[in-house]
């Protein structure tokens, strides 16, 4: 990460509350093509989230831990605050003298900006502010939220705005949470209701909304200089397993989550 800090721009994009297993099987049914084409492999790494809900989820990562390999370590990570006895710091990891990654690239230069999607980001409240409050510049509105059906066509035209207004030489750190597969997720599936309520079969298809309008995101961020991406989810969520609805719980399909990261080439 040390090459890629300062050479590349950033794209942090979480997709909020997406399952690893309804994840892993729209890429193998090549159902998220846009997204798939970029996995290594064609297939997403298997990672244990650190945290079970959306504003703990986020702390951690921002702090420098994103989800962690689902096999035994210790595995070394891309960022981390300087720590003395850190076992997870490499020679490889990008180290800030800062307590948050977000404020560690702004001290060598990045413009930070966030995109936010579900409440804890939508600066409305006190709480609502500390994620977004991290970052240089902060964008929510209603449409970004989670009882949109458009709302990640919204997100994606704010990025295009943001990058679209930066002098070409100011490097960028763009992290986006996606909030269209989080409960509201029925009115992405056709012939759904809401009486009928959120299933996995809406989660994924709130996937594939997601992933029709991917392609925008990437470009953008791949528009000015060649871009590093992380592209996971912060946790799952439960729709029925063992008794259990929604998150902030210790179920497997709460703690299990798809990762990826990978390049994108300046866009031509």
């Amino acid at each position: 990460m040390n090459e890629i800090v300062g050479s590349h721009d950033l794209l942090l994009v979480t997709l909020d509350t997406l399952r690893y297993d309804v994840a892993e099987e729209l890429a193998a049914a090549d159902r998220i093509p846009k997204l798939a084409r970029h996995l290594p492999g064609g297939v997403w790494e298997r990672r244990h989230a650190p945290g079970s809900f959306t504003y703990a989820s986020h702390q951690a990562m921002f702090a420098g831990f994103l989800p962690t390999p689902a096999s035994p370590g210790p595995h070394p990570r891309l960022f981390a605050a300087r720590f003395a006895g850190s076992e997870t710091t490499a020679d490889g990891t990008f180290v800030y003298d800062t307590p948050d990654l977000v404020s560690g690239l702004a001290a060598v230069g990045y413009r930070t900006v966030c995109i936010g999607g579900v409440g804890f980001f939508n600066k409305q409240g006190p709480l609502g502010s500390v994620l977004p409050g991290m970052f240089h510049e902060s964008h929510w509105e209603p449409e970004f939220g989670v009882p949109s059906p458009t709302s990640f066509e919204a997100q994606v035209s704010c990025a295009e705005k943001v990058v679209a207004g930066l002098p070409r030489e100011q490097h960028l750190f763009l992290f986006v949470n996606v909030s269209a597969l989080h409960q509201p997720n029925w009115f992405h599936l056709p012939g759904a209701t809401r009486e009928a309520d959120d299933t996995r079969a809406t989660h994924a298809a709130a996937l594939e909304y997601v992933d029709r309008h991917m392609g925008r995101l990437f470009a953008a961020a791949s528009s000015r200089r060649p871009c590093f991406a992380i592209v996971c989810s912060d946790h799952g969520t439960a729709y029925g397993e063992d008794g259990f609805t929604g998150h902030r719980l210790g179920h497997d399909v709460v703690w299990t989550v798809p990762y990826a990261h990978f390049f994108l080439d300046e866009a031509a």
